[in-house]
């Protein structure tokens, strides 16, 4: 098998982002701005143009507008939208993206990471440890939100996966950081009915040794929460990952935005205007949104061409996009 070639990439885009309504009722998640990019376009942006030779994207909820979003995204590779027609799981979802795949190992992301992973250094630690699966592993202080994993350095190897367990039965602080590298054999373990590969078929692969942690450093979110969406914007913000506007102090702002308060760790889209004495802290505001005078946002997400009046105070809110 050769893994110097091009493999086939499948980004799971299929939730309908519940966490982060009612910004996603309009919007599907993927698709939401992280500074002057689509959450969807910074996940492609760790995948090495070279090494890619097929981009799959499992989407149900707004398939029609990923379907015409990339219609206008260039990218040097194929991408094909494979519709999932009910909920399925991420087991369930890369399994209905089999017919796509042409053979080889494959790698798959979650559609709302923000991530450092150098997937090309990823697949070759897997072609070094052998194995069906490698999991990209990242450390956290609390990991019962997440899958963790029991890991052994010397060997690469997860011994045990639990998925979100009470702090103190957690195995390890390295949880599953959502991108995977899997060889076809994977299908094998899988039931035919919708399910979560993380539940379904991790458990029984570490058990036979044949699931690998990838370990890496840098920085990592997930994008799923409101919380987490400022985070992930603060991370692309402090990492430069944007190709206009600008950064002043440690917030962004788009293209024509004008700021007569105080900004503090957010970022204002294109032609978002902030009224005098105002400030704000935390927050993403959307594009062409205007706030008034005096007003105090505390992480906050304001969507797209929204209107807040002078004197308001918000803290933890998502306004809905105009």
């Amino acid at each position: 098998m050769c893994y110097g070639m091009a493999m086939d990439v499948i980004v799971l885009a299929g939730g309908f982002g519940t966490r982060l309504r009612p910004w996603t009722e309009k919007i599907p998640k993927p698709l939401l701005p992280i500074l002057d990019k689509t959450m969807i376009e910074h996940v492609v942006d760790v995948l090495p143009e070279s090494r890619v030779d097929r981009l799959l994207i499992a989407a149900g909820y707004g398939i029609e507008k990923m379907r015409d979003h990339f219609q206008n995204v260039p990218l040097p590779y194929e991408v094909v939208i494979v519709e999932e027609k009910e909920p399925l799981g991420t087991g369930g979802a890369i399994a209905n993206c089999k017919d796509y795949l042409s053979g080889g190992p494959f790698c798959v992301i979650n559609g709302d990471l923000i991530t450092s992973l150098r997937v090309e250094d990823m697949m070759e630690f897997h072609k070094a440890k052998g194995g069906i699966a490698t999991i990209s592993l990242w450390e956290v202080e609390d990991p019962s939100r997440f899958g963790v994993a029991d890991y052994i350095q010397r060997t690469g190897k997860i011994m045990r996966f639990q998925e979100k367990p009470p702090i103190e039965e957690a195995y390890s602080n390295l949880i599953n950081a959502g991108t995977y590298i899997l060889e076809p054999e994977i299908f094998k373990l899988m039931p035919d009915s919708p399910h979560s590969l993380e539940r379904d078929v991790y458990e029984t692969l570490s058990a036979s040794g044949g699931l690998n942690g990838y370990p890496f450093e840098g920085w990592f979110v997930d994008a799923g929460t409101p919380e987490s969406f400022v985070e992930a914007t603060q991370v692309c913000i402090s990492v430069g990952k944007f190709s206009s506007g600008f950064v002043e102090n440690d917030s962004w702002f788009g293209m024509d935005a004008k700021n007569s308060g105080k900004v503090y760790a957010s970022s204002m889209g294109p032609g978002v205007t902030i009224g005098e004495g105002t400030t704000i802290r935390n927050s993403v505001i959307l594009e062409g949104s205007e706030i008034g005078s005096n007003c105090s946002l505390d992480g906050c997400l304001i969507g797209a061409g929204v209107r807040i009046p002078s004197e308001t105070t918000l803290v933890g809110e998502i306004i809905n996009h105009g």
